[in-house]
């Protein structure tokens, strides 16, 4: 049986309104998760609900093609 394809690639699991980062101005923030089975990316940024989600699938994205071709060269 072969691996679901999906569950091998990141995928943006949660993207909600949140609090600034300590240190950090500003009322619209956001966090949002990408996560790939366990290992789970936590982030929070600045910015419009569609702009965050916009970014973070991009972040995606860029972590699944670097970890078809092998990571970082």
């Amino acid at each position: 049986m072969q691996d679901d394809p999906i569950k091998n690639e990141y995928q943006v699991t949660t993207v909600e309104k949140t609090t600034a980062p300590e240190g950090m101005l500003g009322d619209n923030w956001y966090r949002y998760v990408i996560q790939r089975g366990k290992q789970v990316i936590d982030c929070k940024k600045n910015g419009t609900r569609k702009a965050v989600t916009e970014h973070a699938e991009s972040v995606a994205e860029l972590i699944n093609s670097r970890h078809l071709r092998g990571g970082r060269k």
